[in-house]
């Protein structure tokens, strides 16, 4: 982690304004895997009938699960090995059953490649190998302007389109380190950049938008977020219709837990981005004026913030593995007794 800090540094002193907000987010504790698993979480995904997240440390051992409450901690896919990344640090997805790829397996960076995960965490295989840089991001494009395909970041700021069938395709080489990535929803208002692919640099703080055919843009060339950027998220358009309890926003706060804003909290920010912020440990939303972007810190975490997800109703509806609904109904249940005594407490 203290290379990292060091690198990020150096760009903290030329940033773009924030303004502040009077009502900030408030964030609850959703699990806390110590003491058994003793480094500190970085991925953190919701895979249907469970919850997976990583921690910092390479080869076996390095994943673990919850159930829909956050509770149950246990070691999950004991036997499947992650090949070095940078500072040890392996993204974590799930698939959503489109494009072609199964519904709920898992998918975490491992070296310069990702290796796929069984749901039940018993079969593990390298989906994607040999890629230009260790890998910092993926995601599954859930709105189809990718073709519902995984797209990938690595160091090196190589963004690729990859098929369940492992095969690569480079979108775009953006010259810098890069981690961070979402898919702008359709009617998202966010320019011309609907259902573009927006990246984040930690480094030198520039996010930029990446069309299905590779052209790139640069959304805030001349003022670049300082704090070293870690997630990058829209806020989902349907986030918070269905009053799941699952439904929220998820993030790792490393080293110490896992954090958890509800829903109802994103009321009005929908369409927009948020941001959390490695150095500053702020979260912060992002919108677009129609010319740049505008930026307003909605939040803070006690800690270092990392990799996190929203959870919306429609990720949820997904279909899980077989044999998994009736533990998804008792999980549901489970979540909506934890979530009123966490929020009264």
């Amino acid at each position: 982690m203290l290379r990292k800090l060091t690198r990020v540094a150096v760009i903290a002193m030329v940033t773009l304004p924030v303004a502040l907000t009077a009502a900030p987010i408030t964030l609850n504790i959703f699990t806390d895997p110590h003491p058994l698993m003793g480094p500190g979480t970085i991925g953190f995904a919701y895979a249907g009938n469970k919850f997976v997240g990583s921690v910092q440390q390479d080869g076996t051992g390095a994943l673990y699960s919850t159930d829909l409450t956050g509770g149950n901690v246990q070691i999950f896919a004991p036997t499947a090995f992650l090949q070095p990344t940078q500072a040890s640090e392996h993204y974590v997805a799930s698939s959503l059953g489109l494009g072609g790829f199964p519904s709920r397996d898992i998918y975490v960076a491992s070296g310069t490649g990702v290796l796929h995960i069984s749901n039940n965490g018993l079969t593990s295989n390298p989906l994607v190998s040999g890629l230009d840089g260790t890998v910092r991001g993926i995601v599954f494009d859930a709105v189809g302007t990718f073709g519902h395909q995984m797209l990938v970041t690595t160091t090196s700021g190589s963004v690729y389109q990859v098929s369940s069938a492992g095969t690569a395709k480079l979108l775009a080489n953006l010259g810098a380190d890069t981690e961070g990535l979402d898919v702008t929803p359709i009617s998202a208002h966010f320019g011309s950049f609907d259902g573009q692919l927006i990246t984040a640099s930690e480094g030198t703080g520039l996010l930029h938008a990446i069309s299905p055919s590779g052209a790139v843009t640069v959304l805030n060339p001349t003022s670049p977020i300082g704090g070293g950027i870690e997630e990058l998220d829209f806020v989902p358009l349907n986030l918070g219709a269905s009053h799941n309890p699952v439904e929220g926003f998820y993030g790792s706060n490393y080293t110490q837990n896992v954090l958890r804003a509800d829903a109802n909290q994103f009321a009005g920010l929908q369409g927009t981005i948020i941001l959390t912020t490695e150095l500053a440990h702020t979260v912060l939303d992002v919108t677009w004026n129609g010319t740049g972007i505008d930026v307003t810190q909605i939040g803070m975490f006690p800690s270092q913030p990392e990799d996190g997800i929203f959870v919306t109703a429609a990720i949820i509806n997904v279909t899980p593995e077989p044999g998994s609904l009736l533990l998804f109904g008792t999980g549901l249940a489970g979540a909506a007794g934890l979530m009123r005594r966490k929020l009264t407490r």
